[in-house]
């Protein structure tokens, strides 16, 4: 194993709450064998033939690592807000079990998008259920979706988890983002958790650059914007870091795979670098 991941796991353990907090009053070997039996099963997804092309990412996106982290159990209630790439929706699509449920979030429309905008997130929240269906096997009616600012009833206070891959850079850019995580905080159980993995700009990168229009935003800032928001930080880890990522290109991260914005210019530089460096946290919503 390589010292750099070595060092992101260390940090994690370090820095992460204990998998033993979601089974209290269960002895070490009884939460040591459930924990093991999850990630047993992220594990047999995460390797079956169906995700070849896929796969290509895991390198950057380290799937594993990164929903342990969350601390993602197949019987949770778990939101993706944003699910519109599917990267995600194929592995939690069949991660989740009968006693779980995975719901798409998609964007509040009260503000921001044009017409053409909102029918496309309506249509998105349509085919969400008939999509992760195809994927996971099981019935469309397993599944649901419905946009921030149509929360259904009875939704409010039932979520264990959600999660926002690399998608709070948009809320930013498109002033929704106090809205959007007020909301998801709403929907999150009194113990609920919410995980963020997110471009990482430079801690001294001016705010001219990280506001989000470039997809990078500053770990400090986004650290702050969640504590205004009613959350409390409780973990962090460096294991989607990557130190190669300058994260100041004229471009923005799109200059980065897979993106690769500037087209065959330099792209064996881009490509060698990889994917862009991202802070992965882990938020509780606060009393």
């Amino acid at each position: 194993m390589k010292k750099s991941l070595l060092f992101a796991l260390a940090a994690t353990a370090l820095t992460a709450p204990s998998y033993a907090d979601d089974h209290k009053g269960m002895s070490k070997a009884e939460h040591d064998k459930m924990h093991k039996a999850h990630q047993e099963r992220l594990a047999k997804i995460l390797t079956d033939p169906s995700r070849a092309e896929d796969s290509k990412r895991d390198k950057y996106r380290h799937p594993a690592e990164t929903f342990d982290f969350f601390r993602l159990h197949p019987d949770h209630v778990i939101g993706e807000y944003a699910p519109g790439g599917e990267w995600v929706s194929r592995i939690l699509g069949r991660y989740v079990d009968d006693k779980g449920k995975y719901v798409g979030l998609f964007f509040g429309t009260k503000t921001h998008f044009s017409d053409t905008a909102k029918e496309g997130i309506k249509a998105g929240i349509a085919k969400f259920p008939a999509d992760v269906a195809a994927v996971s096997g099981r019935p469309a009616t397993d599944f649901s979706a419905f946009s921030l600012s149509e929360i259904p009833d009875g939704a409010k206070g039932t979520f264990d988890r959600i999660i926002v891959m690399r998608m709070l850079h948009n809320m930013q850019r498109w002033n929704i983002a106090d809205a959007e995580i007020k909301a998801m905080r709403d929907l999150l159980k009194d113990d609920g958790l919410l995980g963020i993995e997110q471009h990482r700009a430079k801690a001294d990168a001016p705010y001219s650059y990280a506001d989000g229009k470039n997809g990078y935003l500053r770990e400090a800032d986004v650290i702050k914007f969640m504590e205004v928001n009613g959350f409390e930080l409780v973990g962090k880890s460096e294991i989607n870091a990557n130190p190669k990522d300058e994260a100041n290109w004229p471009d923005g991260v799109w200059t980065l795979p897979p993106r690769l914005a500037k087209g065959e210019t330099d792209k064996a530089k881009y490509e060698a670098i990889g994917e862009s460096d991202r802070m992965t946290l882990l938020f509780k919503k606060r009393p």
